[in-house]
């Protein structure tokens, strides 16, 4: 049973966390999980996350930033995501085309119809059966981020307002999809989250036994 799920929220939103627990869960049940991650995810996608991520990269103009983003996930898709998929398997991929939607589009500011076509075509119109917003408070995530110890980059050392734009534009994605989106509230305790998420991906799996 295929089933595409992809993971997006404001940094320090726990994506990671909750991705590698529902990974588990579903092994458990006897599904065949992979999970990945954007940019990245591929020999080729993690060259191009290196690049993207790279503090020294400051320069980098937002058309070259998406351009950047959609080629690391046009591989995704090719050698990855669509190949699993095929078998019958459970993709989980963390961050996926809405997170250019919100962070090219709504934060850098980019045309929202051009961004839409050219991740159209990244993708070959591939769409997540279901979207988790893992939503929190811009300064309580990147306070969470910068405790964790792990990767800060480019993108984490832009502007408050930048990642204020960007936690609006997924609420306005989700507002726009809502059979697809399931926002949950990620400034609660871990184990609260990871239930919630696994109540929304139990009625996908439902629903597509029963199709």
């Amino acid at each position: 049973m295929s089933l595409f799920i992809t993971f997006e929220g404001p940094e320090g939103s726990g994506k990671t966390t909750q991705i590698e627990r529902l990974a588990e869960w579903l092994r458990d049940c006897g599904y065949d999980v992979i999970a990945t991650r954007e940019p990245g995810g591929t020999p080729i996608g993690d060259e191009i996350r290196e690049v993207l991520h790279a503090l020294r990269n400051r320069a980098m103009q937002p058309t070259t930033e998406l351009l950047l983003y959609c080629a690391s996930r046009a591989q995704l898709v090719s050698e990855v995501i669509r190949p699993h998929l095929a078998r019958g398997g459970i993709v989980l991929s963390d961050r996926y085309a809405d997170s250019s939607i919100a962070y090219q589009g709504y934060g850098r500011g980019l045309d929202l119809d051009a961004l839409r076509s050219i991740v159209a075509f990244a993708t070959g119109g591939l769409r997540p059966d279901l979207i988790v917003l893992l939503d929190i408070d811009v300064e309580e995530g990147l306070r969470r981020r910068q405790g964790s110890g792990g990767e800060w980059n480019r993108l984490d050392q832009e502007a408050t307002d930048f990642h204020r734009r960007v936690r609006e534009g997924f609420w306005q994605l989700a507002r726009a999809g809502p059979d697809r989106w399931a926002v949950i509230d990620a400034a609660r305790s871990a184990d609260a989250v990871q239930a919630e998420i696994r109540s929304e991906v139990e009625k996908r799996l439902r629903a597509k036994r029963e199709t």
